[in-house]
């Protein structure tokens, strides 16, 4: 416990001595006493992805604690479009263990993230955040695994071009230092502040992307997560997405996680990085080799994956990314450390123990588990994804390979160990099923994949119903060839979902 606790950036981890998941209401008011938090701001995701706020000043202990049990009344056909006006007051109640101190507020303040209820005080079943506790419940009964994520946030910064001093070379900006990656202390800002907020990051970088145009220069950078629990992990991308466009409009600078923000250039993903877990191990490798329990979680991945871009492509620059030679992928299939295929398998240190020491030849070999760093990554979604959904999408996704017949069989028929966007492998690109190319034919997968979503009752009728008929009003079914190369209408289509997710 004391390890999880001595070097945990979250202040009230710290003050409070224990991690968030133990967080009780007791403990909040006694956090919001003794630092004199003067206000509390309940956070909860609407359909556009963004966390709204709903703002309290404290009047009395008593008043305290009637916010922390009782919630709030809002207004749902506001926040959700499948939400009827006629009935639409939901309640908002607060989740203990996601409470993190504002660190923008001028005035002491307490955030904490919300989950819907409807008025007969039961979790609202169509709400994004209920679906994947949905989702990741069916999952651990018929798996008797736990399902862990953690995401890869890459975006773009965009500021006047203040001078043209250390130029970084045009997409060549990948793990880039300064001076020639000019908004470093920007990302470390965020990173130090997302994860004072409760966020466990694995690392941050600058990217391929970046380039100068219309005197705007425009740099890549990613922030990538620990794995979690998936419910978790969700809470946490949301609530660092929010974190890093308020300290980007405080800085002066706007940044984008857009899919595409222009045709030739590297685009933001959105990559989610899985594993299976049981009893707090990974069960990910066996002696050094992928297990049947990854790869069978890879047939479920690839069985939904064209419905899979329904919640983590939603938009129709989402498929200006989806284009062969961007390291983005076009096919339905898997591999080892492959980045032109959907789901790669990264290096998982299986049989490098020894690097460490041959590094430093003064250290004794250390008796490390390096099976728990093993990952499978699905590489499609980006930026526009509804967190919440995609995640979910995902754990049935992963569930729904464990209900297949001959799933291992399933995997490796559709595992590749080459560059498929090489001309000279044409024939085992031909052979593989395509990703959607727009909206409207992700609409149409979801159709198709349906009965796999709604089963346990994770999803329900009405928000895919929803999704699907959303999707389809783009109407973007040859959106790409109409367009072209005209620049104008590009930039009009990406300018309209600048601020996606």
């Amino acid at each position: 416990m004391n390890d999880l606790i001595s070097m945990n950036p979250n202040p009230l981890v710290q003050y409070l001595n224990k991690p968030s998941h133990d967080f009780t209401r007791a403990d909040l008011i006694r956090y919001i006493e003794d630092n004199n938090i003067e206000m509390l701001n309940f956070r909860y995701v609407a359909w556009d992805g963004r966390l709204k706020t709903l703002n309290f000043i404290i009047n009395s202990r008593q008043h305290l604690e009637n916010i922390l049990t009782a919630g709030e009344r809002v207004d749902g056909s506001s926040l959700f479009p499948f939400v009827e006006a006629g009935s639409s007051d939901l309640y908002v109640m607060p989740k203990y263990k996601t409470a993190f101190l504002n660190p923008f507020s001028k005035v002491p303040t307490l955030d904490i993230l919300c989950a819907f209820y409807d008025r007969n005080g039961k979790p609202l079943e169509s709400s994004p955040e209920y679906i994947l506790k949905k989702a990741h419940r069916s999952f651990q009964k018929v798996t008797g695994f736990t399902y862990e994520t953690m995401g890869e946030l890459e975006f773009y910064i965009i500021s006047k071009v203040e001078d043209e001093l250390y130029p970084a070379a045009n997409q060549k900006g990948y793990h880039e230092s300064s001076p020639f990656n000019k908004f470093a202390d920007y990302r470390k800002q965020a990173m130090r502040l997302i994860a004072q907020s409760g966020g466990q990051i694995k690392y941050g970088h600058s990217e391929v992307g970046n380039f100068s145009i219309g005197g705007k220069v425009y740099e890549q950078n990613e922030i990538e997560f620990l794995p979690t629990n998936v419910e978790d992990a969700a809470d946490q991308l949301v609530i660092a997405k929010w974190i890093m466009r308020k300290l980007a409009f405080e800085h002066g600078i706007t940044i984008t996680f857009a899919p595409k923000i222009i045709v030739g250039k590297a685009g933001s993903g959105m990559h989610v990085h899985t594993r299976l877990m049981k009893n707090g191990e990974s069960v990910m490798t066996k002696n050094n080799i992928l297990s049947n329990e990854a790869r069978t979680a890879i047939a479920g991945y690839l069985k939904l994956a064209a419905s899979l871009t329904s919640f983590g492509n939603t938009i129709p620059t989402s498929y200006f990314r989806l284009v062969p030679h961007q390291e983005a992928p076009t096919n339905i299939c898997w591999g080892d450390r492959n980045r032109s295929v959907l789901v790669r398998v990264p290096l998982g240190w299986s049989g490098s123990s020894d690097m460490i020491t041959d590094a430093n030849p003064q250290e004794e070999v250390v008796k490390f588990d390096f099976s728990q760093k093993q990952t499978v990554e699905f590489r499609a979604p980006d930026g526009s994804a509804d967190i919440y959904l995609l995640m979910a999408g995902l754990t049935v996704a992963a569930r729904t390979g464990f209900e297949m017949e001959n799933p291992i069989e399933f995997a490796e028929k559709t595992y590749v160990d080459v560059n498929i966007f090489d001309d000279a492998n044409k024939s085992i690109q031909k052979e593989l099923e395509q990703l959607p190319s727009c909206c409207v034919e992700s609409a149409d997968a979801l159709i198709r994949h349906k009965a796999f979503y709604l089963k346990y009752g994770v999803f329900t009728e009405q928000i895919l119903s929803f999704i699907v008929n959303y999707l389809k009003a783009y109407d973007d079914k040859d959106l790409r060839e109409k367009l072209g190369n005209d620049e104008q209408k590009i930039l009009a289509l990406v300018t309209q979902y600048f601020h996606c997710g």
